[in-house]
């Protein structure tokens, strides 16, 4: 693409003679002769392009074309079929910029033409080839975009079971922005898995803006981003549970308010729930529990048992059900680690109840919920700040 030349100034020093004469007519200080200057000659302009490069150039990195003592008048980048590729020429003339996305694999001619304030031009070009990646790493998204989110939600992000080298290069990649702005941190759970989130719960009503620029980006290992994807969020009500063991009752507050309390049953020994900050992921009406999925088979004490009304609050199978079998609701644990509420509760429940929801198990007798709750679970909250803003398993 074209740009003007840049004006040239031409300065002109005027040639000024003088001459004095005596009262009788002749010359004081004899005949002077003409003296005259020009200005010097302009820099010849100074282009700055990629270097030559035969493979392995990311198509994530910058590409761009500077000048100096002078403008850029042309610039003409072209794929292996011969046609052009989209750039951006600043208004001052001074740069150049990549406008769209380069393919992997592929080789690319950049060519470049300036011109210095005296209308000299120089052209230069370079020639380099994209990198062929070993693998393509795909970001997944939980939540998905558009979600309307708990306070205890964090941001997860999957890279379909490719292992990353290079964890800073994710990070640098993935642009998080909060209305309002809060304090964040990534953590690694395992080199496929990493979430994002703030130090304390998510205020109601921030929204949160994600921008997974990974596409051409390397990863390390030959492993590059397949593509980008952005994604806005939108943190809902506060909805924080308290099951507490001692007194066998589930207390909801909704934006710091009590608004309703059931009676409850937690588990029995040496089933007993975990203690700790659980966080609600998905929703069954109607869901299958089979303890052998955890390890548990039925000729162990374990069961197979229809349920109604079913949030899942943990990886571990933990949830929080209809159990209208149970009659020690109020009174006593006697469940097999899940939260057993009356079908009334439960449906109450489950109907007001949204993904990324705090539950907070107390005084259950068990152990203390850990941190990594495994691929989909969300015990974050379970990790000290310090802990987690040291990264994880960089």
């Amino acid at each position: 693409m074209r740009r003007p030349a840049l004006a040239v100034a031409a300065g002109l020093v005027a040639l000024l003679v003088t001459a004095c004469t005596s009262e009788a007519g002749g010359s004081a200080g004899g005949a002077g002769s003409p003296e005259s200057s020009s200005a010097p000659p302009a820099p010849p302009v100074t282009l700055s392009l990629p270097a030559d490069a035969g493979t392995d150039v990311a198509p994530g990195d910058p590409i761009e074309v500077t000048a100096e003592d002078g403008v850029l008048t042309e610039v003409v980048m072209t794929n292996p079929d011969g046609d052009a590729v989209a750039g951006e020429l600043a208004e001052d003339g001074l740069s150049w910029s990549l406008a769209e996305p380069l393919g992997y694999g592929r080789a690319y001619t950049l060519t470049a033409t300036g011109e210095n304030a005296d209308g000299e031009t120089v052209t230069e070009t370079s020639e380099f080839t994209t990198a062929t990646p070993s693998a393509e790493a795909y970001v997944g998204f939980s939540p998905l975009p558009g979600a309307t989110i708990g306070v205890g939600h964090p941001l997860a992000f999957y890279f379909d079971g490719t292992p990353i080298q290079d964890k800073a290069a994710v990070e640098a990649a993935i642009s998080i922005t909060t209305e309002p702005e809060v304090e964040g941190a990534f953590y690694w759970f395992e080199d496929t898995r990493v979430h994002w989130r703030p130090q304390e719960y998510w205020e109601p009503g921030t929204v949160i803006t994600i921008d997974a620029d990974v596409y051409g980006k390397h990863f390390g290992n030959g492993v590059y981003g397949k593509e980008s994807r952005q994604s806005t969020l939108t943190v809902g009500d506060s909805f924080i549970a308290r099951a507490d063991g001692a007194t066998h009752q589930l207390t909801v507050e909704i934006n710091g308010e009590v608004v309703r309390t059931m009676p409850t049953s937690l588990g029995k020994a040496p089933f007993q729930s975990w203690d700790g900050v659980h966080v609600a992921t998905s929703k069954h009406a109607q869901y299958t529990m089979d303890s052998s999925t955890y390890g548990l088979d039925v000729a162990s004490g374990g069961y197979v048992t229809d349920v109604q009304w079913a949030t899942r609050i943990a990886n571990n199978g933990e949830f929080v059900h209809a159990a209208p079998w149970n009659g020690l609701l109020g009174q006593a644990n006697d469940s097999h680690g899940c939260i057993n509420l009356s079908t009334e509760d439960a449906k109450w429940f489950y109907d007001n109840v949204k993904s990324g929801d705090v539950v907070i198990i107390e005084n259950s007798g068990g152990q203390e919920l850990p941190g990594d709750g495994g691929r989909g679970g969300y015990n974050d909250w379970q990790i000290s700040w310090d802990e987690w803003s040291a990264g994880g398993r960089r």
